[in-house]
């Protein structure tokens, strides 16, 4: 059970705060950051972290394939939540949001994936 929690409760945890903001009439950004960044900058993350939860927490279950379950993943839940916004005051499921969360997604995994190959062509101590 602690392996679970330690593998996949982070990305569960960052799903829980989307669905929490998702759930605001009015959900709070920084000043300056636009709706379809917030949702970049929040799969961008859910990507990082589902990445880690399918690759086992590790660097050597990264894999091409698991990059694409995890965009694929992260993809359906952006479009749960859009659905999720259709019953709230206020809110109102949008295509572009699903875009932005895909984008979102697509470079949280890259980045992961980029740290990989670095690291196989370049391995640290660490």
């Amino acid at each position: 059970m602690k392996r679970l929690l330690w593998v996949w409760g982070p990305a569960v945890a960052q799903m829980g705060l989307i669905f929490f903001l998702s759930s605001l009439s009015d959900p709070p950004l920084p000043e300056g950051v636009s709706d379809h960044a917030g949702h970049s900058l929040g799969y961008a993350m859910l990507g990082v972290l589902v990445l880690r939860a399918l690759s086992g927490a590790t660097w050597q279950g990264l894999t091409f394939v698991r990059g694409v379950g995890t965009v694929a993943f992260c993809t359906l839940y952006g479009m749960s939540d859009e659905l999720h916004q259709s019953f709230v005051p206020g809110r109102t499921p949008a295509w572009d949001d699903v875009a932005a969360d895909l984008r979102g997604a697509i470079l949280g995994a890259a980045f992961v994936l980029i740290l990989h190959i670095i690291n196989k062509l370049w391995p640290t101590k660490i």
